[in-house]
């Protein structure tokens, strides 16, 4: 059942009849209690009366010695009119076993064998509730009885005329809980209709003002989902008008030194336009992979794998990783693993997301490092981040350039000719997604990078027992 209004139509439809069911079985035994404790109080009284009117000798004499009288006496309580005409039974039997007398609905047999109370019993097929009451002056016993049939035809009835209604206006109901569920939906399909006249291009915010509380909860996720996608097709637009615009960049740098490499037979220049090339190649190379390494950080949003990584393990992989770059750089990495920072050096996160970040940073590092000199990486723990501390010697990043570094294809005044602006904007987007964070200091070694992780305690503390070094040189 995919239709709201349907189901809650249902819904409101079952319980209204739920209600109304319970309300008529607790109509139905109140009744039958409050009818049974009346009639059976009529009983009661009306052979109460039946024996008063002996004692007071309004009936024979004669039949209070067992001498059966001809004429029946008269019946109390005659109730007139309607399908419940009728007559109470009574009967009147001498303490002997004798009848004395009885009404004209009552039967010749007695009612009942007891002497005293209320009896239910069975003559001829019809069932009785009879009371008894016992004269002992007189010597005699007076039975009043009452057909069960009657009784149960009577509630039946009472019960007739209250759900026969129901019945007749239940179709009703259902009408009106149908309309009024659509009137309840309509503020809903008038957002479901404004929304499907949309275009892709129109992701402004729906106005709530007029919008019921019950709905505006819905409102708020789409306004808000509607300036995500803002916000990611102007990234993919500015992402596509500048990859284009830097990759055409050194795609016709390579054009115009292949055309000097085939036009001259100088060796010399042809060397130094195959190194151009070479160097344009590894520029192009380097932007390709970020873009990868875009996407990937992407795609990591919707489902992040997590597992138990070891930062000093990962440093030193993408530092083996960095080997070639190391040596055209003539720079070395110093991976500082001291015993007390290895407890710290366990994250629970994305391994993908971590590594990416490490590489950008490292990578940025040796890469504005002068020639022959130093990049330390050190990692330990804080009181509740694994933090990685990565410094270069580099002229760094000026502070009035610090807000816009983690900009897409932002390049500083003093970067270097062959970056490309997305390395620490990927590393700002791989720390958003694990909740984590970076930051800049410039210090008396050099420029620092500060990455913290989410610190996995008891990862850390199992690791604890691992044999740490002092320092590590790459």
């Amino acid at each position: 059942m995919n239709s709201m209004r349907i189901r809650l139509f249902t819904i409101l439809l079952a319980t209204t009849s739920a209600v109304w069911l319970f309300a008529a079985v607790w109509i139905y035994a109140s009744t039958q209690a409050e009818v049974e404790r009346v009639l059976d109080a009529r009983l009661m009284e009306a052979a109460r009366m039946v024996s008063s009117l002996i004692s007071d000798h309004r009936v024979d004499a004669a039949a209070a010695v067992g001498v059966a009288t001809e004429k029946p006496i008269p019946a109390p309580f005659e109730k007139a009119g309607g399908n419940y005409s009728r007559q109470l039974s009574c009967q009147i039997w001498s303490l002997e076993g004798s009848l004395v007398s009885r009404s004209e609905s009552a039967p010749e047999t007695s009612l009942a064998d007891h002497t005293s109370g209320f009896k239910e019993t069975e003559i001829d097929g019809q069932r009785w509730r009879v009371y008894a009451v016992v004269n002992p002056a007189l010597g005699v016993r007076v039975l009043v009885g009452d057909s069960l049939e009657i009784r149960e035809r009577l509630i039946g009835d009472v019960m007739k005329g209250l759900l026969l209604p129901g019945i007749v206006i239940l179709p009703v109901l259902a009408l009106l809980i149908w309309l009024s569920v659509g009137r309840g939906l309509a503020p809903l399909m008038r957002v479901a209709a404004g929304l499907s006249g949309r275009s892709a291009t129109e992701l402004h915010p729906i106005d709530d003002k007029a919008a019921p509380s019950e709905i505006r909860p819905v409102l708020h996720a789409l306004n808000s989902l509607f300036g995500r996608v803002a916000e990611a097709r102007e990234r993919e637009r500015s992402f596509t008008a500048y990859a284009a615009h830097e990759l055409k960049t050194p795609l016709a740098g390579l054009k115009t030194q292949a055309q000097i490499a085939l036009r001259t037979d100088d060796p010399k220049v042809q060397r130094d336009a195959l190194s151009r090339i070479s160097t344009s190649v590894d520029r192009t190379s380097r932007m390709v992979r970020q873009l990868i390494d875009l996407a990937a950080v992407d795609s990591a949003v919707a489902a992040p794998a997590e597992e138990t990584i070891d930062l000093h393990s990962l440093s030193s992989e993408i530092a083996s990783d960095l080997e070639p770059l190391l040596t055209a750089s003539e720079v070395r990495v110093a991976l500082a693993f001291g015993e007390q920072d290895r407890r710290g050096a366990m994250v629970k996160a994305d391994r993908t997301l971590v590594r990416l970040a490490l590489r950008n940073v490292l990578e940025n590092a040796i890469q504005h490092s002068p020639r022959g000199r130093e990049v330390s990486c050190r990692i330990f723990g804080s009181e509740d981040a694994a933090v990685v501390e990565i410094t270069d010697q580099g002229r760094g990043i000026s502070a009035s350039e610090e807000a816009r570094v983690t900009e897409r294809f932002f390049r500083g005044a003093r970067a270097a000719g062959h970056g490309s602006g997305l390395g620490l904007s990927i590393v700002q987007m791989a720390l958003d997604r694990l909740g984590g964070n970076m930051a800049f200091e410039k210090t008396a070694e050099g420029f620092v990078v500060r990455m913290s992780f989410p610190y996995d305690r008891q990862a850390a503390d199992a690791g604890s027992g691992r044999q740490g070094t002092a320092g590590e040189n790459v």
